[in-house]
């Protein structure tokens, strides 16, 4: 699951990681992960994560965070 999510949050990154957006990548990147805890979550019977576990679940097995790809003001590839 986590390697799909992780190319799924790519793809999304690229194709609306545009200059001016970066409040809805964030939003984007925010729900993205309280839906990933909810689903692990539902894995047994009962919680396996708080959020503190969680968050060192994150930082074991990161994901991509929001960045803008592209510059509409200068017409570029951001680096």
């Amino acid at each position: 699951m986590w390697p799909v999510l992780k190319a799924k949050l790519t793809g999304h990154y690229q194709y609306y990681g545009i200059s001016g957006n970066m409040r809805s990548l964030s939003r984007f990147y925010r729900l993205t992960v309280r839906l990933a805890m909810k689903w692990l979550n539902r894995r047994s019977q009962k919680r396996s994560f708080s959020w503190e576990g969680f968050g060192a679940y994150l930082k074991h097995y990161p994901l991509p965070t929001p960045r803008i790809v592209h510059d509409l003001y200068t017409l570029s590839p951001v680096r």
